[in-house]
C-alpha cells in the first residue's frame, strides 16, 4: 500500500492570524477566511482551531490525531489562551499542552507567556526559538521518524522586538524527559534513562535590510535576506534537581539572491558541551527510510533535509550543514503548466567526543564530510514533481542502489 504524503508551508507573521472576520465585507471576510485556512487556522468568532495537530504519522505513535485552539483578537488583543490535545493510536497515550501569553508592550511587541506540555520530540532535533509559525497538511519526513523522547516541560517564555529587523525569545524550561528506546547515558553518577533537566534559552533573530516600511495595501514589504538566527542554551545541575549540565550554541543562516533564477544558500551549526545525552545531541535532518531497495524507499522529499542519510545514521555534538539550491525560471508551457527545475547540493560535518556515553545506540561520525547533490523537478502534475538525490564522496555506500534517493516532490502556494 502507497501512501503519498506531501507538505505545504504557509508562513505566519505576527498577528494576522488572530485578526476578526466580523463587519467586513463579504469579499473580504471570504478573503480572509481562506488566508486563515492557509496558515493553518479555521477561524470562529473568538477563538481559531489550529490545524497543524489534525493528523500526523509516525513510527512510534502510528496516527496521531487531534486539535488546538488559540483565541484572537476579538476575545483580547492583550491576552491569548492556546492549547492542544492529541492522541496516538499505536502508543495509546494522550498528549497535551496548555498555555497563555500576556501583551507587556505594543510597539515592542513584547508578549509574555507559560506553558505546561506533556509530549513527544524528536531526538537530535533543534528548535530555534525565533522561528515563524510553520503550518504543514503532512508532514513527510515524520512518517519515519522513530527516535522520540517523552518530555513533560514547565516553561516560562518572553519574546520581544529590539528593532523592527531584530526579534528576540527567552525560556526558561523544567523538563522531565524519558526515552522511548532503550537508551542509558552514561555520567559520572553512573548511568540515567530518565532525567530532568533546568535550562535558560536565548535567540537572537536579525534581518539587516528588512524596514518596518508598510505598503499601501497594508501589508509588510517582501522578507529580505539574510536572515541570520543566534541561540544559547544552558542547562544547570542541581537546580531544581536537574541532572545534567551542558550548553549549546546554534547558528542559522538562510540568504537568497536573483529574481527568475534564484540562489538559496542555508548555512547551520552547533556547538554542545558538558553532559549532553543522545536526546539534546544534533542530526544532520535525515529523511531516508531504513528499508533495502531504491523503490522500497520511495517516499517524500523534504524541504531541508538530507534525502540520502539514512534515520540515526548520524549523531554530533559539533555539526555544520550547507545547502545550497538554484531555482531556474519555470518553463512556460501553458500559463497554469509551468514546471520548475531545482538543482540541489548539500554538505555536513560533524563529530561525537564520547560516543562510548551513549549505551545501547549504534550511529557514526560525520567528520570526513557527508555530501549529496541532485536536483528535482517541482510542478510537474497538480503540484507533484519528483527529486532525485545522489550520496558521493566520504560516506559514498558499496551498494550503488543504496546511494540513489528517488521521491516525489510537493509544492502547493495558496
Amino acid at each position: 500500500m502507497l501512501f503519498l504524503f506531501f507538505s505545504c508551508t504557509v508562513v505566519v507573521q505576527g498577528q494576522s492570524s488572530y485578526e476578526t472576520l466580523s463587519h467586513q465585507p463579504q469579499d473580504s471576510i471570504k478573503k480572509n477566511f481562506f488566508k486563515s485556512l492557509g496558515n493553518g487556522y479555521f477561524p470562529t468568532k473568538y477563538f481559531n482551531f489550529d490545524l497543524r495537530y489534525l493528523i500526523k504519522f509516525n513510527q512510534y505513535e502510528g496516527i496521531r490525531t487531534g486539535t488546538g485552539i488559540i483565541t484572537n483578537d476579538a476575545f483580547s488583543k492583550k491576552f491569548r489562551i492556546n492549547s492542544y490535545g492529541v492522541y496516538g493510536f499505536r502508543d495509546h497515550r494522550f498528549k497535551y499542552s496548555v498555555g497563555g501569553s500576556a501583551r507587556l508592550n505594543e510597539p515592542t511587541d513584547t508578549w509574555l507567556g507559560v506553558s505546561y506540555t506533556d509530549d513527544l520530540q524528536e531526538t537530535g532535533s533543534t528548535k530555534f526559538l525565533t522561528d515563524k509559525r510553520f503550518f504543514q497538511f503532512f508532514e513527510p519526513r515524520l512518517l519515519n521518524i522513530n527516535l522520540f523522547h517523552k518530555h513533560i516541560t514547565k516553561a516560562i517564555t518572553l519574546g520581544h522586538e529590539i528593532a523592527p529587523n531584530i526579534q528576540t525569545e527567552t525560556e526558561l524550561t523544567l523538563s522531565d524527559i524519558d526515552p522511548t528506546y532503550s537508551y542509558n547515558f552514561l555520567t559520572n553518577n553512573g548511568l540515567l534513562h530518565a532525567f530532568r533537566l533546568s535550562t535558560a534559552k536565548l535567540a537572537v533573530q536579525w534581518q539587516p535590510l528588512n524596514t518596518s516600511e508598510v505598503l499601501e495595501s497594508n501589508t509588510k514589504p517582501k522578507e529580505q535576506f539574510p536572515i541570520i538566527t543566534l541561540q544559547y542554551t544552558k542547562s544547570f545541575k542541581d537546580v531544581f534537581n536537574s541532572d545534567l549540565a551542558f550548553s549549546k550554541w546554534d547558528f542559522r543562516t538562510i540568504y537568497q539572491a536573483g529574481t527568475e533564477n534564484i540562489s538559496e544558500i542555508t548555512l547551520v551549526a552547533g556547538v554542545a558541551n558538558g553532559d549532553i545525552p543522545l536526546t539534546h545531541l544534533y542530526h544532520a535532518y535525515p529523511n531516508n527510510i531504513n528499508k533495502e531497495t531504491v523503490m522500497q524507499r520511495f517516499s517524500v522529499a523534504g524541504i531541508n533535509s538530507f534525502e540520502t542519510m539514512f534515520f540515526n545514521e548520524f549523531f554530533s555534538d559539533k555539526f555544520a550543514t550547507l545547502q545550497f539550491k538554484h531555482f531556474l525560471k519555470p518553463f512556460y508551457v501553458t500559463d497554469r503548466y509551468k514546471p520548475q527545475l531545482v538543482l540541489i547540493t548539500r554538505y555536513a560535518i560533524g563529530d561525537t567526543r564520547h560516543p562510548e556515553r551513549h549505551e545501547n545506540v549504534t550511529f557514526g561520525s560525520l567528520k570526513k564530510g557527508y555530501t549529496e547533490s541532485g536536483f528535482e523537478i517541482n510542478k510537474l502534475f497538480f503540484g507533484f514533481g519528483l527529486s532525485f538525490t545522489y550520496r558521493y564522496g566520504a560516506y559514498h555506500l558499496p551498494q550503488i542502489d543504496d546511494n540513489v534517493a528517488f521521491k516525489f516532490t510537493f509544492n502547493l502556494t495558496l
